[in-house]
């Protein structure tokens, strides 16, 4: 069943036609099938499970400006490149609350893209996943989107960000349910369970990669059968899907794209190590097992120039920067250094590359820069730590949070620590979810609470 209402204002017309046409698309799914151009054998397209329900409340939508559509922002490397000048210090109430809005217990950060934010959100007492879309302007919830989904209290339960676009909206659930919805509706147009699907492991502690749409296609890394999928947004027709022969897991650790020599990849951290897989096809381009992570691998590659990336990892993986060399054609990946944990790890968050240099918070909670030849350049001292919270880089400045809701401001330069100011913005526990940071506001959140707040300086 699905309850679908319209929100006044939009262009009903084109919005029904658009709606139409992409549910008459999915339902035509079920009888589809093309032909793997990776394996070589025939696969069907997915068929909407048909358990997921839209409920749309009558409210319009003021227009605001401001994107952070997925996971670690539009250009998937936590910087904000907008150009609005943020305070370094506010008055002893801390920076002005737009609104403020009660979560299930988990970690899951927002999405923003056209004047909405986008939550994926549990209900406990129901057992059910539950997709948000919140007006960015008063916090107003516009509709959800909800399906069955049983989970036990794990350490929190939610984790995923969702990736939007103009047309579409996609979610990875705690138990590796993929949602595809009209990112203005609401309207579910397709799902894939990925554990009856593919055969996927739920991770300890519940899925933690969240979903990535490149060029119209829902990129997942699911384990089990396949190690990577494409998935057409429109249709929820499977457009390649890379073999797994060495049986490697999902891992928290999300996709991000690079591309090496003209050749575009998905590089992805599962449980065996790390592979490049081809955009075109899903064939694999390379892979080496030369970088695990015992037990629960959650940052994801930060991808450095042309022929980088910056590997790093809790429980005493330490960091790698791996260097992708073609080889007659071939792309071979080696390794140019390792660094111990006490050098620079990361149990959590996903570190910050940004002019030169990389940003993050190591084992013990210090804020450290490192530069590119492995050398830590400075770290923010036993008095400034941060545990296990989110930061980003906006404005020159680097926003970090601590456990308890402290979000401190400090330059990001490689000069050293420079702290400007410090704020409570939260008063819960386990403020860890990643921060959003768009139209001079920030999103943040603790375990059971998501504020809005706004840091654009007014002079």
């Amino acid at each position: 069943m699905r309850i679908v209402e319209r929100i006044p204002g939009q262009d009903q017309a084109a919005e029904s036609m658009q709606t139409s046409k992409a549910m008459q698309s999915v339902s035509q799914v079920g009888t589809a099938s093309h032909t793997d151009a990776t394996a070589g054998n025939q696969t069907q397209a997915v068929s909407p499970a048909g358990q997921a329900q839209t409920v749309l409340t009558s409210q319009t939508v003021s227009a605001m400006s401001g994107d952070w559509p997925r996971f670690r922002g539009p250009n998937l490397d936590n910087v904000s490149a907008e150009k609005t000048h943020l305070g370094s210090s506010w008055p002893s109430g801390g920076p002005p609350m737009y609104w403020s809005l009660d979560l299930g217990e988990g970690y899951a950060g927002a999405a923003v893209h056209n004047s909405r934010v986008y939550v994926l959100d549990f209900d406990r007492q129901a057992q059910a996943d539950v997709l948000r879309c919140i007006a960015f302007a008063d916090g107003k919830e516009l509709w959800r989107c909800t399906y069955p989904d049983a989970a036990k209290r794990n350490h929190g339960i939610s984790r995923t960000i969702p990736a939007v676009t103009d047309k579409y909206v996609v979610t990875i659930g705690p138990n590796c349910m993929v949602l595809c919805a009209n990112a203005v509706t609401g309207q579910v147009l397709w799902q894939i369970d990925l554990v009856k699907e593919y055969h996927t492991e739920v991770p300890p502690w519940y899925a933690g990669q969240c979903p990535l749409i490149d060029g119209g296609k829902a990129v997942i890394a699911p384990g089990g059968s396949s190690l990577m999928i494409a998935v057409d947004c429109a249709t929820g027709k499977v457009l390649w899907k890379t073999p797994n022969a060495i049986n490697w897991a999902m891992t928290h650790s999300s996709i991000v794209p690079m591309t090496f020599k003209g050749r575009k990849m998905y590089v992805y951290c599962g449980s065996g190590g790390v592979t490049g897989i081809s955009a075109k096809d899903g064939s694999i381009l390379w892979q080496t097992n030369e970088w695990t992570v015992k037990i629960a691998n959650v940052p994801t590659p930060v991808v450095i120039g042309s022929d980088e990336l910056f590997l790093t990892g809790g429980y005493n993986s330490g960091s790698m920067m791996l260097q992708l060399t073609d080889q007659g054609g071939k792309i071979v990946p080696k390794s140019l250094f390792r660094l111990q944990p006490s050098v620079f790890g990361s149990d959590q968050q996903t570190p910050i590359f940004y002019k030169g240099y990389i940003y993050g918070v190591i084992p013990g909670g210090q804020l450290a820069c490192l530069d590119l030849n492995g050398h830590q350049i400075w770290t923010s001292g036993n008095t400034h730590k941060f545990g296990l919270g989110p930061y980003l880089i906006a404005d020159g400045k680097i926003f970090v949070m601590d456990d308890n809701g402290d979000l401190t401001v400090a330059e990001a330069t490689p000069s050293g620590f420079h702290p400007l100011s410090q704020c409570r913005l939260l008063s819960g526990h386990d403020s860890w979810g990643p921060m959003a940071l768009t139209g001079g506001r920030l999103i943040a959140r603790d375990f059971t609470r998501m504020v809005c707040v706004g840091l654009a300086n007014k002079k």
